[in-house]
């Protein structure tokens, strides 16, 4: 994908809809880990936990990048698994939104 140009207003709609996925999405976790934790009984209820977070993040490491030459695929992905709305992201680029939209439809197909 050719490099894409990020308008000033651009970049404060692009900040704002990551970091609102980004906290919704580790409110999630962080009420699944408190399930977790209130079912502790012994070594193995622990280690389940740490297990757990550790591998949430390592996989939000790994999806929330906030380097503009992906940022189109990482709402793409965010919008597909139900951390981001679309309108959260109005007022970006008709050609950014267009091609999220076809990376969304392409993954629900």
């Amino acid at each position: 994908m050719e490099h894409e140009k990020w308008t000033k207003s651009e970049k404060a709609i692009a900040r704002r809809a990551f970091k609102q996925a980004y906290e919704r999405e580790c409110e999630a976790i962080a009420d699944e880990a408190r399930r977790l934790a209130e079912g502790i009984v012994g070594p193995e209820d622990m280690w389940q936990l740490h297990d757990f977070l550790t591998q949430q993040r390592g996989e939000t490491d790994e999806k929330y990048d906030y380097r503009y030459s992906v940022l189109v695929f990482v709402f793409a992905r965010l919008i597909g698994e139900g951390w981001l709305k679309e309108d959260e992201i109005a007022g970006l680029g008709e050609d950014k939104l267009r091609k999220i939209r076809l990376m969304v439809q392409m993954m629900n197909e």
